[in-house]
């Protein structure tokens, strides 16, 4: 897949994750919200990753910078 994702937009997603798993582990997120963050996290690390995201794909979007 080609990549459409730029640095800045992994930047917040990490961070975003990051912030999610710290909020469900000390407990300010709890049942389900908790399970919600989790995963939410999982896919923005996920995404950063292998940087492209599905959501932008149908609608042309791209962060990445044109070289």
């Amino acid at each position: 897949m080609r990549k459409n994702m730029g640095s800045l937009d992994k930047t917040i997603r990490l961070i975003s994750a990051a912030v999610l798993v710290m909020l469900a582990l000390t407990g300010t997120l709890t049942g389900t919200l908790a399970i919600a963050a989790y995963a939410i996290a999982a896919i923005f690390v996920v995404t950063s990753l292998v940087s492209v995201c599905p959501a932008y794909l149908p609608f042309g979007i791209s962060t990445c910078r044109k070289a």
